[in-house]
């Protein structure tokens, strides 16, 4: 854990601020970034797995200086000029300093050139507007030109309904990308972390060649309160958590946190080894 940590100590690129204190989204309690940090983002009151920041968690996987950030420039847009959908924007584009809920680009992984994206709940709950689908299928683009596997870290609670049936269409237009990138035989893995919902789930975060997760992350469509509403049953204690999908086929595998780089870096090498 120690070597992971050394490298996102004191990382700060836009805003990832390291000064700030980091809130567990569980216990709610903060904590200092650097103590954090030291601990990989686990709570040291309730060991929770606190959300990351994208680009301390692209430093976690990837190897030192091999990340190369692709279409920052992409902005979402108000075309429904939904009421305070702006200022919500504005707010997020501060606090994270990005343009949107996703950062995305090249990187190495244990020497095998990939291409990643990161979702950022920090922005709008990365929730999945037009601009988020625009870079998610453009890095997929690129990897297929370029014949590299992709490495999708997600977190997502669903579709932004500020952008209504625009939301929508990127569920479509990034599994026609994703679909497009596996036909042409390339591979794609995902990471499910705390919480992912809604329409990435049943679009981008479902449709990987292998699928991870982290302990207890939340994953699933619709909540479970409004599925016992539906149904009028009473759903298990456990359901929708990363273990409930494991256990029914949905995740091939649970991966703690200190050992995420060493397991997608055993499968890129398995699987797409000699292909470097």
């Amino acid at each position: 854990m120690a070597n992971i940590a050394d490298k996102i100590r004191g990382i700060i690129k836009k805003g990832d601020t390291a000064h700030e204190d980091i809130i567990c989204n569980k216990c709610k309690q903060p904590f200092p970034y650097n103590e954090m940090t030291e601990r990989l983002f686990i709570c040291p009151s309730c060991n929770a797995y606190v959300r990351i920041p994208p680009y301390a968690r692209i430093k976690m996987l990837t190897d030192p200086n091999s990340f190369k950030e692709f279409y920052s420039d992409i902005k979402p847009k108000d075309a429904l000029l939904f009421p305070q959908y702006r200022d919500k924007l504005d707010k997020a584009m501060k606090i994270t300093g990005e343009n949107e809920g996703v950062v995305v680009g090249s990187c190495k992984i244990e020497g095998v050139k990939c291409d990643i994206f990161c979702m950022d709940t920090r922005f709008v709950m990365a929730s999945l507007s037009g601009a988020m689908g625009e870079k998610i299928t453009r890095i997929f683009e690129h990897a297929t030109a370029n014949k590299l596997p992709v490495i999708g870290i997600i977190a997502s609670g669903g579709a932004r309904m500020q952008e209504g049936i625009l939301s929508l269409m990127q569920m479509a237009k990034c599994s026609g990308a994703i679909k497009r990138h596996s036909e042409k035989g390339n591979m794609y893995i995902s990471l499910l972390t705390d919480p992912t919902t809604g329409g990435v789930t049943a679009s981008i975060a479902m449709l990987s060649d292998i699928t991870l997760a982290e302990p207890k992350a939340l994953i699933g469509f619709a909540g479970k309160r409004v599925i016992e509403q539906t149904t009028g049953e009473k759903l298990p204690d456990d359901f929708q958590s990363a273990e409930f999908m494991f256990n029914h086929g949905f995740v091939d595998a649970i991966v703690e946190r200190a050992d995420e780089r060493k397991k997608i870096a055993s499968i890129l090498k398995l699987v797409w080894g000699d292909k470097v």
